[in-house]
């Protein structure tokens, strides 16, 4: 009697997509799309949307069924079924779901990297290290089949508690190992390798994300990135298609609109986020999401009761 010794990925991968499909499905249907593995997100959606705005932190996201359109600057990338997207830095992101339907809904899921973990796997693995010629913070690949298996397991835990502590954190290695081992790790091992542009400019978004409404100079920016100012600008360019300026009034406005699904004043969250003028604040938002501030929190208020009485 022989022993099935092929891993699980090679024997089923059609499989294990249907398996990943109506798990994550079944647990959005149930739970929404966050979960119990911290910086998992599901995603399930039955037509086409509009421009959805969020800043992605490093992480990859992986198509099930359906089509996405996810763009920084004027870049964009369209990505489907068996499509992973890696982000390499924290960046703000516009997308759409651009294919998805009642009889086949879109459906993915996606999961943060932590750096430290590439960069430990790098440093014990430097055979890992791949030549990339782009800088960009998004690119996209097609999913690697040893990815799949870990998924599965990682989605299991949710119902497994019990497990997680001990399991959770061997599995994320794993998924992190078959990424950087694929032909997608050219773009994930930008996110750990110390001495990288995108690694360095990556601190920087990550500071920016988490201190939007301070003010700050371009060479103060630089100094942290341990480049001189022309050298972080021309970088900070290219790896997030928007000047540091452009990409702190993204962040600003993101966290205004988060803001307002509870607070009704709207010179006061302007202020929160750092304007210094409610009229510039106004004028901003408007230019980015369509309406006045306003107008879009009533819209979203209406919308999240709605949703949340079904």
């Amino acid at each position: 009697m022989s022993i099935q010794t092929e891993p699980r990925w090679a024997v089923n991968q059609a499989d294990l997509y249907q398996c990943l499909r109506t798990t994550v499905e079944q647990q959005w249907l149930s739970g929404g799309p966050e979960c119990a593995i911290n910086g998992l997100r599901l995603t399930r959606a039955t037509e086409p949307s509009g421009t959805i705005r969020a800043i992605y932190q490093t992480s990859f996201c992986l198509v099930l069924q359906g089509s996405k359109c996810s763009a920084i600057g004027d870049t964009s990338i369209d990505y489907g079924v068996g499509e992973c997207l890696v982000a390499s830095v924290n960046v703000p992101v516009h997308s759409r779901i651009t294919q998805a339907s009642k009889s086949k809904p879109y459906v993915a899921l996606s999961l943060a990297i932590d750096p430290a973990m590439v960069a430990e796997q790098l440093l014990g693995h430097p055979e890992l290290a791949q030549s990339s010629s782009s800088r960009l913070a998004l690119a996209k690949g097609k999913a690697p089949n040893e990815v799949l298996d870990p998924i599965m397991r990682l989605l299991a835990l949710c119902r497994q508690p019990a497990d997680q502590a001990v399991l959770e954190p061997l599995i994320r290695r794993e998924i992190c190992w078959r990424l950087l081992r694929s032909p997608m790790g050219a773009a994930l091992q930008q996110a750990g390798l110390q001495d990288s542009e995108t690694a360095r400019i990556g601190q920087v978004t990550a500071w920016m994300r988490a201190n939007y409404f301070r003010a700050f100079q371009v060479p103060e920016l630089a100094a942290m990135a341990s480049m001189s100012p022309a050298s972080f600008y021309r970088h900070f360019k290219t790896i997030t298609q928007m000047t540091p300026v452009q990409f702190q009034k993204q962040v600003r406005l993101q966290e205004a609109r988060r803001l307002l699904l509870s607070e009704h004043e709207v010179a006061g969250v302007g202020y929160k986020v750092g304007y210094e003028s409610p009229s510039q604040f106004s004028r901003d938002y408007r230019k980015l999401f369509g309406a006045p501030p306003g107008k879009d929190a009533a819209v979203m208020r209406s919308s999240v009761a709605i949703e949340s009485g079904v």
